[in-house]
């Protein structure tokens, strides 16, 4: 049975690509002192406890279906979006540029002005509303912050996987806003 076709089980969570991976506990992450020092101070500042391994492999999973609704919503975007602008380009290259007349040719080009305005303006909202989500922004914050943690802990000797927690950098919208809501995983958001 492949990763995509079976749940997390206990201690497991998805990162990307659907791969199910084990999570390190916090032990063993905080057997490095500057690790721990580290997970403490970044703790503090994002009201996290990074330690804490329950809340840890919740922010992970959180993480991931964070992830994975910006690709779906990036494929349900970028595919019509790449295919319209693909027949604009080749219906001016094969017939609008030759064939028709100047009135016509400028016709076309507000249109396909009009065109990509639209799909560029769909993009900005689009990414506005996902990536401007203060609770998805403090996943983000908070994710970045445990994968710097888990990081240093390699560094300083921790027995770690590679590429440990399996997920990049996230050089924006990834900000703290302590002040937003936290996000609640699917099946405890069913059960409350």
């Amino acid at each position: 049975m492949s990763d995509e076709d079976r749940e997390p089980g206990p201690g497991e969570y998805r990162a990307r690509g659907s791969i199910i991976r084990k999570m390190v506990p916090g032990e063993v992450l905080a057997s490095v002192p500057a690790a721990r020092e580290l997970a403490e101070a970044e703790g503090r500042r994002l009201q996290f406890d990074f330690l804490d391994d329950e809340a840890v492999l919740k922010l992970l999973r959180l993480r991931y279906l964070d992830e994975a609704r910006l690709h779906s919503t990036g494929m349900k975007l970028g595919v019509p979006s790449a295919l319209a602008l693909v027949g604009l380009f080749l219906y001016w290259g094969g017939y609008v540029q030759y064939w028709e007349s100047s009135k016509s040719q400028t016709l076309y080009y507000a249109a396909a002005g009009g065109l990509v305005a639209l799909i560029v303006l769909l993009y900005v909202i689009t990414l506005t509303r996902h990536w401007g989500n203060r609770p998805r922004q403090k996943v983000r914050a908070r994710a970045a912050a445990y994968r710097k943690f888990a990081h240093a802990a390699a560094g300083g000797g921790a027995d770690l996987p590679g590429f440990y927690p399996h997920y990049g950098p996230y050089p924006f919208a990834a900000n703290f806003h302590a002040d937003a809501e936290d996000l609640e995983l699917p099946s405890e958001a069913e059960t409350q």
